[in-house]
């Protein structure tokens, strides 16, 4: 069982691998995981299917995933941490790249993410995408 910053260190190196269907082994059978400024409007994922859903589309994308400048808050609940950090991301099909900022929270319980809030720069993702 992973503490909860044994599990985000595993996640940077899975997204930075491009291990994203992975990820899934993250997260508890009733997570949730909710991108309130997700566009063009915010998401709510419930369970493991959704999520793994969701994931299996963000491998999809032509997008290279590198973690950068990682900082971890513990809280006082030992199940909650907050995690700020960016990625550096490059589109392969075009090369471009862009700098995206990123924080998460997640409640963690018996080593997997019962829950998570997502709040990633997701203007920046779209016009890296060519989408806005």
């Amino acid at each position: 069982m992973h503490t909860p910053r044994e599990l985000f260190e595993q996640r940077v190196r899975l997204i930075d691998e491009s291990r994203w269907a992975e990820l899934i082994d993250q997260y508890a059978d009733d997570a949730v995981v909710e991108m309130p400024f997700a566009l063009p409007a915010p998401v709510r994922l419930e369970g493991r299917d959704q999520i793994a859903a969701h994931l299996a589309r963000a491998e999809r994308l032509p997008l290279r995933f590198t973690v950068r400048d990682v900082v971890l808050h513990e809280t006082a609940d030992p199940q909650v941490l907050v995690a700020e950090y960016g990625y550096r991301l490059t589109n392969g099909a075009s090369g471009e790249t862009a700098d995206v900022a990123n924080i998460q929270t997640f409640r963690i319980r018996d080593g997997l993410i019962t829950r998570s809030r997502d709040f990633h720069d997701h203007r920046a993702i779209g016009r890296l995408l060519g989408r806005s």
